[in-house]
């Protein structure tokens, strides 16, 4: 292909004799400037792993202080706590903020040594604590967060992971702290590292050139999810236990269904929380949101978060606090909706097999179980989030991706064909006449439709598959649809692989014969033991509903995951 181009380059010049050196001094101009952002990036990857090694070098020393003034502490009774029982001892004092801290800390530091998942530590978490002593005691008082990447934390830089995005990342080092760390530190709560990312954001693996590949903590051989796949390692690990993550594509839902976690993409009002800077106009928005080890904590972790400090900081956020008691722990029967098929993307049998499971378990609870068919799914990703993605053409990216493909993994260049395409139609990927304002007209009109059929059928939520189980490293309809819709969608685990999952996905019949149909079955083979989620999602601004039908109350799954 390069090639060709070159050849229909040279065809332009036809035999004009200056354009030889024409052509060669724009070539050697273009090659001085690639040699130049190379050598950039490379030296900015140096520092930063300088920096991380330091970074990771002060957790240990801290870890090693505590334990020699404190030698009394139970960190592994500590770890092993929820954190809606952890909270509850943090309030009455029978635990303190600093155990509970450092426990965290050297556990993070264990698993980041398996998995590679930390990026940075946040110094100030060791200061937050004494701070806390002379405030009100918040919803997550003592409790220690990490966050992706990302989130702009006060006098902490963003990671520069590559070309003119660089830019970008040191303009917002410059901006004050995150209205999300802002609020998550007046509940009480510590951000106490930042978790690796994926290089290009939409992908479902994490990796990148300054940081490197993160491993799936319940197999090294799969990939924890991307692109918030640090927190998803992190968490599982159990070197976390409450993190938050961004959702641009179903990055939330990803993770969690393959760490076995539980995670919850909000409606996007949350999307000004991490980055004011994280939309995407025409496709859908950057939305962060918890990720934990259960749906009480993502319900704790969203009324922390829907509070007055959020209110007041981000006037953008709806003044709409989280119903804890009238909707969330209501025992009301739901009418729910279902699906395990959308007529565009395939999922392995253990995930029809879980839809299925879950579905015979609610109708067993008393909810009412109803056959749901969520309309045109193929016009919604090729014309609205594919189209969208693409709209400008994308002139920046392609610059960008031009210099990141010299430093990527081999198994990232075609990041965007395998995550944002599959598995219809690279063909016409977009018009370069496609105007946002259009789109984003046609993904209102579209949303209406999907509306529509959900009231039509008097549905309160949707219970439909989530991708997975893990995919095997180097190896998205069901989440990039609620993206576009802009639906709360929550996930959580129902069950594991099992060896007739694995003898069924020998025979694994596929809608198209394309390179993602094909690289499916290889990517979800050998997870015996991994697990397998659920998806649920709730029209906007019914999180509370959402996550209600995801708790142990709706209905009694069981899943031990070892870890």
């Amino acid at each position: 292909m390069i090639c060709e181009k070159v050849k229909q380059l040279l065809s332009g010049f036809g035999d004009n004799p200056c354009s030889v050196p024409v052509l060669v001094c724009s070539s050697t101009a273009a090659l001085m400037a690639l040699t130049w952002a190379v050598k950039k990036l490379m030296k900015r990857k140096v520092v930063r792993a300088k920096h991380h090694a330091e970074a990771l070098e002060q957790m240990e020393k801290a870890v090693q202080q505590f334990k020699k003034e404190n030698p009394d502490v139970q960190s592994s009774h500590i770890l092993s706590l929820p954190l809606t029982e952890l909270v509850e001892k943090l309030r009455e004092g029978s635990l303190s903020p600093e155990s509970v801290l450092y426990s965290y800390i050297e556990k993070a530091l264990e698993v980041n040594q398996e998995v590679n998942c930390v990026t940075a530590f946040i110094p100030s978490c060791l200061h937050h604590i004494w701070e806390m002593r002379n405030r009100k005691k918040g919803l997550l008082y003592g409790v220690p967060i990490s966050v992706k990447d990302h989130v702009a934390c006060k006098v902490f830089p963003l990671v520069p992971l590559f070309g003119k995005l660089s830019v970008w990342s040191e303009e917002l080092v410059k901006q004050e702290e995150s209205v999300l760390m802002k609020v998550l530190r007046s509940q009480g709560a510590i951000p106490f590292v930042k978790t690796n990312t994926a290089q290009c954001m939409i992908s479902y693996d994490c990796s990148n050139a300054v940081y490197g590949q993160t491993l799936n903590p319940l197999n090294h051989k799969k990939s924890p999810g991307g692109c918030s796949g640090g927190e998803g390692a992190l968490i599982a690990g159990g070197g976390s236990i409450l993190g938050i993550g961004l959702d641009v594509g179903g990055s939330i839902c990803l993770l969690s269904s393959f760490c076995g976690l539980c995670g919850l993409k909000p409606t996007n009002a949350l999307n000004e929380l991490g980055l004011k800077s994280c939309r995407w106009d025409g496709c859908s928005a950057g939305v962060v949101g918890p990720i934990a080890r259960d749906v009480d904590s993502l319900a704790l972790c969203m009324r922390a978060l829907l509070c007055e400090d959020m209110f007041c900081l981000d006037p953008t956020v709806p003044p709409i606090p989280f119903n804890m008691e009238v909707v969330f722990s209501s025992p009301a029967p739901l009418r729910i909706g279902f699906y395990s098929l959308d007529s565009y993307f395939l999922l392995p049998p253990c995930v029809t097999r879980a839809v299925h499971e879950t579905r015979l378990l609610l109708e067993e609870a008393g909810h009412t179980m109803i056959p749901f068919v969520p309309p045109s799914v193929d016009y919604a990703m090729n014309s609205l989030f594919v189209k969208g993605l693409f709209a400008d053409t994308l002139p920046g990216l392609s610059d960008v991706v031009g210099l990141v493909c010299t430093s990527l993994h081999p198994s990232h260049h075609l990041w965007i064909w395998q995550s944002t395409t599959s598995p219809r139609e690279r063909r016409r990927l977009v018009h370069p006449g496609v105007h946002n304002n259009i789109l984003t007209l046609s993904g209102q009109v579209y949303r209406w439709e999907f509306i529509t059929r959900w009231k039509n059928l008097d549905l309160d939520v949707v219970l439909c598959p989530v991708l997975g189980p893990a995919f095997t490293l180097d190896g998205l309809s069901s989440t990039m649809l609620y993206n576009i819709l802009n639906f709360p969608a929550g996930v959580v685990p129902v069950t594991m692989v099992t060896e007739a999952d694995e003898e069924q996905l020998q025979l694994y019949s596929r809608y198209l014969d394309e390179p993602w149909d094909k690289k499916l079955r290889k990517a979800v083979e050998g997870a015996v033991g991994l697990p397998v989620a659920v998806q649920c999602v709730a029209l906007p601004w019914q999180e509370e509903l959402c996550l209600r039908n995801l708790s142990p109350s709706s209905f009694a799954f069981h899943v031990n995951i070892k870890k």
